[in-house]
C-alpha cells in the first residue's frame, strides 16, 4: 500500500491529539487521588483547596508563626519581612530585611532570620532590634543560609547551600560544600553536623527536641535524624524519597513537605496527602492562627490558608 506523507502528517497529528487526551486523563487521575487522599486523611477542616490571601509578590518564603499565632514571611527579591497576623491582615514587618530567607522564632520570641544579603544569621527581637548571631569572615563565609530550625534549648540548626544571588559581589561558594550547620547557645561559631547532602534545604524539628529532618533538594530525598550531645546529628535515616524546600509538622507528627504543591508523610513515611497549590512553586509552610490551625503556605508570588483538624506541632 502507497503511504503518503498527508496520511504520514495525519498519524502525526492522530498521536499528538493522544498524548495530550493521555496526559489529560492522567492529570485528572491525580487530582481524583489527591481529593481521595485529603477526604481520607481527616487532616482538613474543610475542602483541601487552597486560599488565596495575596498575590503581590515576587517570590515568597520562610513562614514562621510567634506565641499569639501571627505568621511572618519573607519576600526576599523584594527585601521585606511581612506579618500576616490572626485577624487575616497583611502589613510590612521590616523593610530592608537582609534579605531574609528562612525564618523561625526561638522561645524569647525573637525572629532567627537566615539574611543571605551577607550570608549571615540574624536575630530580629520583638522591637525590631537586629543583633547578628553569625558573620564569617571574607574567604570563609557561609554559602547562604537558607533554612533555619531552634531547639527547644536554644540551639540552632541551619542549612547552607549556594543559590547564586544577584546582589553578591562574589560568584563560588567559599565554603568547600554545602552543609548542615549547629550553632550552640552563646556562641558565634557553628559546627558543621552534616556534609554528606547533596544540596540541603528545608529543615524542621519537633518541639520535644530529639529529632530533625533534613531535605536533600537536589538529592531528592529527606531523613530524619537523632539529636546528639553538643549538636550532634545521630542515626541517620531515609525518611522518604523526596526532597523539599520548607517543611513543618503537626501535632500528629505528620510532616509537611513542599516544592510541587505540598505533600503530607505520616512519620513511617507513608503518603497521607498532596495539595495542589495553582503556582509553579510553593517554597515553604507553617501552621498559624490563634488556634494554630491555619495551614499558612508561600508559594512564590502568593500566599495561601488552608483551614486544618489538627494543629502544628511546633
Amino acid at each position: 500500500m502507497r503511504t503518503t506523507w498527508i496520511q504520514i502528517g495525519r498519524w502525526s497529528l492522530l498521536a499528538a491529539i493522544g498524548g495530550v487526551l493521555v496526559a489529560g486523563v492522567a492529570r485528572a487521575h491525580a487530582r481524583r487521588r489527591a481529593k481521595d487522599e485529603a477526604q481520607e486523611s481527616g487532616l482538613f477542616a474543610g475542602p483541601a483547596t487552597p486560599r488565596l490571601v495575596a498575590q503581590q509578590f515576587k517570590f515568597t518564603e520562610g513562614p514562621a508563626v510567634d506565641k499569639a499565632g501571627n505568621v511572618y514571611f519573607t519576600d526576599q527579591p523584594n527585601n521585606k519581612i511581612w506579618k500576616y497576623d490572626t485577624q487575616g491582615k497583611l502589613s510590612v514587618f521590616m523593610d530592608p530585611a537582609g534579605r531574609a530567607n528562612g525564618m523561625y522564632f526561638d522561645r524569647q520570641g525573637n525572629l532567627i532570620a537566615c539574611a543571605d544579603e551577607k550570608n549571615q544569621l540574624w536575630s530580629i527581637s520583638p522591637g525590631k532590634k537586629i543583633t547578628v548571631l553569625v558573620d564569617l569572615p571574607p574567604g570563609h563565609r557561609l554559602n547562604g543560609p537558607n533554612d533555619v530550625w531552634v531547639a527547644p534549648d536554644g540551639g540552632i540548626y541551619f542549612t547552607d547551600p549556594f543559590y547564586k544571588r544577584d546582589y553578591w559581589d562574589h560568584t563560588a561558594p567559599e565554603q568547600p560544600g554545602q552543609y548542615v550547620y549547629y550553632l550552640a547557645p552563646g556562641q558565634h561559631q557553628p559546627t558543621v553536623v552534616e556534609t554528606t547532602l547533596t544540596k540541603p534545604n528545608g529543615i524542621i524539628g519537633p518541639r520535644d527536641g530529639k529529632t530533625l529532618y533534613v531535605a536533600d533538594i537536589d538529592g531528592d530525598k529527606t531523613y530524619r535524624y537523632r539529636l546528639g550531645p553538643n549538636g550532634a546529628l545521630t542515626n541517620r535515616q531515609l525518611f522518604v524519597n523526596q526532597g523539599s524546600d520548607g517543611m513543618t509538622l503537626d501535632e500528629r507528627g505528620n510532616v509537611y513537605l513542599t516544592g510541587k504543591g505540598v505533600t503530607i508523610y505520616s512519620p513511617d513515611g507513608e503518603r497521607l496527602a498532596h495539595l495542589d497549590v495553582p503556582e509553579e512553586w510553593t517554597g515553604n509552610i507553617c501552621f498559624g492562627g490563634k488556634d494554630r490551625k491555619t495551614l499558612f503556605i508561600t508559594a512564590s508570588k502568593g500566599v495561601y490558608v488552608v483551614p486544618m483538624r489538627v494543629r502544628g506541632g511546633q
